[in-house]
């Protein structure tokens, strides 16, 4: 994670975070599209979070987290991004506000975090979590919208989707974890969303995380598996309580 990027996908008060954006076209169109970008300035897009024309983008477009990127995933992503149907759709573009472009573009420029080692079993766990922001919604954050500190992956943080709202679960291995998870049953929720008991609510993204192999899913397991324990007591089935821990209202708040 890049310092100074904590919170909600970065450094950014709330009234630019609402900020209304349009999601651009990506397809290979010509006209439209991105057909015409080379593929440094995708790569850039990417990994800089810098436009083809040069502006600094939203962090709606979680440049972020994609900083980490391997050099082979970022070209793979660029020929997959490529070989996608051209759609002809004329999409405005979205100017950032002044506060927001000097406020981000030092991060533009700043060092890249150094490539991991992908054969090993936990750096490889650490890098996918990283792209797949998961400390993101598995932390909670305060009123500044800054990560609380020494909470790291213990959930509670609220999620509101067209799917209703519920708070992202405690992943550390403390008891009030996940600490009875196995990687057979890790696999089993990732594929399936069921733990076993309730479905879990689709705004935990399993039905994309299912897709990944079973290599990277046991990498993303022994990393969690290395997280520090934190007692934190979040349940979307009970009635929500005040948690003195996160400052939110979830099922066993009271309890923390």
């Amino acid at each position: 994670m890049v310092p100074g990027t904590e919170g909600s996908g970065g450094p950014f008060p709330d009234e630019i975070i609402p900020y209304p954006t349009n999601v651009p076209n990506i397809t290979p169109d010509e006209e439209t599209g991105a057909g015409t970008w080379t593929d440094e300035q995708i790569q850039r897009a990417l990994r800089r979070g810098i436009g083809q024309d040069g502006r600094v983008l939203f962090p709606s477009m979680p440049w972020l987290f994609f900083r980490s990127i391997t050099d082979a995933d970022l070209a793979s992503l660029v020929a997959y991004l490529r070989s996608i149907p051209a759609v002809h759709k004329e999409v405005p573009r979205t100017p950032a506000p002044p506060p927001f472009q000097d406020m981000v573009r030092p991060l533009t420029t700043a060092p890249l975090p150094p490539a991991p080692d992908l054969s090993d079993l936990v750096q490889r766990g650490e890098y996918l979590v990283a792209l797949a922001a998961c400390r993101d919604c598995h932390t909670p954050i305060d009123e500044k919208g800054q990560y609380i500190p020494g909470m790291d992956f213990a959930g509670g943080r609220p999620l509101v989707g067209r799917w209703g709202r519920v708070h992202s679960a405690n992943l550390t291995p403390d008891p009030s974890g996940i600490p009875h998870y196995n990687e057979e049953l890790f696999l089993q929720v990732m594929r399936t969303g069921n733990p076993g008991g309730r479905q879990l609510n689709p705004i935990m993204l399993w039905g994309y995380f299912g897709g990944m192999t079973d290599e990277d899913l046991k990498a993303i397991f022994a990393y969690l598996q290395t997280l520090q324990p934190v007692r934190h007591n979040v349940d979307n089935i009970q009635p929500p309580t005040y948690c003195k821990v996160c400052r939110q209202e979830h099922g066993l708040g009271d309890r923390n």
